[in-house]
């Protein structure tokens, strides 16, 4: 396998556009548009990515010699020969995922093809940097073991989700602890680095959840859509032509932060501003608080899938609340964007994302504006652990994905 960095143009030598350069350049091409669809046969791949069929199947070839991609079976049809059918080889490359969350820690290891090979997870509320940091290098060092020795040596790196400016929002999220600001003074990709020796990819964790989507959800159906994941707190994506947006700084989708009227649950705290902000009403955050102020006993995440059954009451409170906080964010961004589909997900049982999405497309539909429909809003289909393979598959999407500076005097 080529050597790994964090540059994602690393491979490219020489001065100008060289055929070298090229052809690497359409096969992380290929390999990009076989991790999206999944299965592909020769002919597929060259109406996908614009290539002949001749230079496509150079490709492939030189792609199958070095372990990256494999031949699945065949698919027939009708008439004529049946087409070869190719995927990703799951041996060409491995990453470990990190989610760091505010309640918890879910560590992946994936293959090539992002099937998930091991897995670990803490419930750990509002964890200082040490604890969590420590917990994660633990998790990674005996996910790493998973591997044959021989299969070690094709790992691409430690992929890190992150909640940017996890320290802040204490009023809104109830983290009574001060001292939790240290988040924000904590590298922590680089003690991740240090402790693993391997390359760390960091991306914030609702981005990287969206990244999962494009690569193992529903970005096989979609283009371009608004991805949107209540966890502890709540924020989100851009998806566009089948690209994860970054924006500038990288918070591009953070829904969590964008305005709202202040909420009608006399357990929610008095706003600062003179508008409150979504993820005070929007989050699993609040619909901890919510169950407190019920009187219903929740400490853990575990707790509160314990007793969400048993208090429909409260919990109808809080999905109303919540849907009622959402529907002008997503309003707005559906407005701006015009893409395919908002996708919603969350660190939530089935049956409350379920109902939540019923109640939230209702009152889509019913403050939709003239002229125009309500989005196309949709469950997401990767689930809870969206933000931990979102990780994992950036060291691999990042190491083989195309890029232009390829092409490019450097």
């Amino acid at each position: 396998m080529s050597s790994v960095s964090h540059s994602v143009g690393s491979s490219a030598t020489g001065q100008g556009s060289n055929s070298a350069n090229v052809r690497l350049f359409n096969g992380r091409v290929i390999l990009h548009a076989l991790r999206r669809l999944g299965q592909a046969s020769r002919a597929d791949l060259s109406r996908h990515v614009n290539l002949t069929n001749n230079t496509a199947g150079v490709i492939v070839k030189d792609l199958e010699e070095r372990n990256l991609i494999r031949v699945e079976g065949k698919r027939s049809y009708g008439r004529g020969q049946p087409a070869t059918l190719l995927s990703l080889d799951p041996k060409g490359a491995y990453a470990i995922g990190v989610r760091f969350g505010r309640r918890l820690i879910d560590t992946l290891l994936v293959d090539f093809s992002g099937h998930v090979l091991g897995r670990r997870h803490h419930d750990l509320a509002f964890a200082m940097p040490d604890e969590a940091i420590a917990l994660a290098l633990e998790d990674i060092a005996d996910l790493r073991q998973v591997l044959p020795k021989s299969a070690q040596a094709r790992m691409a790196g430690i992929g890190v989700a992150i909640p940017y400016d996890m320290g802040n929002w204490r009023h809104e999220l109830d983290i009574a602890l001060e001292a939790y600001g240290a988040w924000n003074e904590t590298d922590i990709g680089a003690c991740i680095e240090e402790g693993t020796g391997l390359p760390v990819f960091c991306e914030n964790d609702d981005t990287a959840a969206a990244v999962a989507e494009i690569f193992r959800g529903l970005g096989r159906e979609l283009n371009s859509f608004v991805y949107v994941f209540i966890g502890a707190a709540i924020g989100g994506g851009i998806v566009l032509n089948g690209e994860y947006y970054r924006g500038t700084t990288g918070y591009a989708g953070d829904s969590g932060l964008m305005p709202v009227e202040r909420s009608c649950l006399k357990s929610a705290p008095e706003p600062r501003r003179t508008y409150d902000i979504l993820l005070t009403r929007a989050s699993i955050n609040s619909l901890i608080r919510h169950l407190r102020a019920s009187g219903v006993t929740v400490l853990s995440q575990r707790d509160l899938e314990e007793v969400l059954d048993d208090h429909p009451g409260p919990v109808g409170e809080w999905q109303d609340d919540c849907a009622d906080a959402l529907v002008v964010p997503l309003l707005s961004a559906a407005s701006l964007m015009d893409a395919e589909a908002i996708v919603l997900d969350g660190d939530l049982p089935a049956s409350i994302m379920e109902d939540l999405l019923e109640r939230l497309a209702n009152r889509l539909a019913a403050a939709v504006l003239e002229a125009r429909r309500p989005p196309s809003l949709v469950r997401g289909q990767v689930g809870r652990e969206a933000g931990a393979l979102g990780a994992s598959i950036l060291p691999l999407h990042l190491n083989f994905s195309p890029n232009r500076e390829m092409l490019v005097n450097r």
